[in-house]
């Protein structure tokens, strides 16, 4: 099992930053791979960002130029720098993170960009 506990939600104005935070605990060598999937009301769950355990990186066209995946193998977590948010971006952002069988999920933060 594993445990994933997100951070760094909330409201920024337009153009504005954001940096979220996904730790996860429990069976971590098991993780294969860590990221961001967000969801915006009436739309469907979009991948936004994924890091791979070799190190490969993966961004969504959307968002591709203004978000950076990183990680702390020592903390175990997962970082999203958001730069030039803009009003489209508000959403729900999901951390995930896959092994072997069903993805593991955190619970979720709000991101919403508004003046």
């Amino acid at each position: 099992q594993v445990q994933l506990v997100e951070s760094g939600g909330g409201l920024v104005q337009p153009w504005g930053s954001l940096k979220l935070s996904c730790a996860a605990s429990g069976s971590i060598a098991s993780i294969f791979a860590m990221g961001w999937y967000r969801q915006a009301p009436g739309k469907e769950r979009e991948l936004v960002a994924s890091i791979i355990k070799g190190g490969s990186i993966n961004y969504s066209d959307s968002m591709k130029g203004r978000i950076t995946i990183s990680r702390d193998n020592a903390k175990n977590t997962v970082y999203l720098q958001m730069n030039s948010l803009k009003p489209e971006d508000t959403a729900v952002y999901y951390c995930f993170a896959t092994a072997l069988g069903p993805a593991y999920w955190g619970q979720g933060t709000q991101v919403t960009v508004s003046s």
